[in-house]
Formats: structure tokens, sequence, C-alpha cells
């Protein structure tokens, strides 16, 4: 038996406004991504060279002089002994005056002195003392 008219006609109604909802939704992740590069771009024009100030995604290398990062760990492994990558990057966010609770920075910061400080390593200046809860110890 076939269905009557009326559901017919509810169910192609159905599928056409289940369409225009997808379609709406496809025009909602547009203008989201449209807005959210927005935002960044007023962020990035609202910095007024104020190191706290920067966005998290900002190349954080100009905001140290050739060295700085290295010379800043040296000192702190030389003052409190051995120090593990983070406290080597809060140390290094102390001694800029970034913002501490700034999650993206520290480890941004943190990769970073990993990088320098193997550098370090290799040419003997800095030893690698292996792992502690899974971040790498460094010593003079």
């Amino acid at each position: 038996m076939s269905d009557p008219q009326v559901l017919t006609t509810l169910r192609r109604k159905r599928a056409e406004v289940e369409g225009f909802i997808a379609k709406l939704e496809k025009q909602i992740d547009t203008a989201k991504r449209d807005l959210s590069a927005i935002n960044a771009t007023i962020r990035i024009f609202e910095v007024n060279g104020e190191p706290r100030e920067f966005p998290a995604y900002v190349e954080i290398h100009r905001l140290f002089k050739r060295g700085e990062m290295t010379t800043i760990c040296k000192a702190a492994l030389a003052q409190e002994g051995p120090l593990d990558t983070r406290e080597l990057a809060l140390r290094v966010i102390r001694a800029k005056d970034l913002d501490e609770g700034d999650k993206a920075l520290r480890q941004t910061i943190a990769l970073r002195i990993v990088q320098a400080l193997r550098l370090q390593e290799r040419r003997g200046f800095i030893c690698d003392n292996g792992r502690r809860n899974g971040v790498r110890v460094w010593s003079r």
C-alpha cells in the first residue's frame, strides 16, 4: 500500500528543512572562521610593543637578544643547581617580566630552552641529567 499524500509531502518537507539547516550550519562555521581571523588580526595591530602583550603565537626570538635565554638559564643553574626545563622556563619568564600564567608562552619558551641547551650540551657547557617527571633536567 502506498503512503498517503500527506506523509509523502511531510517527508519531502522534512528533507528540505534538514538540507536548509545543514546549509545554515555550514555558513555559521564559515562565519566563525572569518570572525576568528578578524579577531587575530585585531590583536596583532593592538600590540603596543610591550612583551607581556604579545599574543602567544608571535615569534619569541625577537624578545631575546642573541644568547640571552642561554645566559639566563646558565645563571639559574649556577645559582640553584640542577633544574628541569619547566623550572628554567619559569626563571626565563620571570627574568623578562613576562606573564607567568600564560601556558602557551611557558611551553614555547620551554621548547626553545631545550633547543638552546642541547647545543650547549654538545659543546660541553651544560649536562643533561636525564628526566624527572617526563621533563629533562639540566645542570652545569
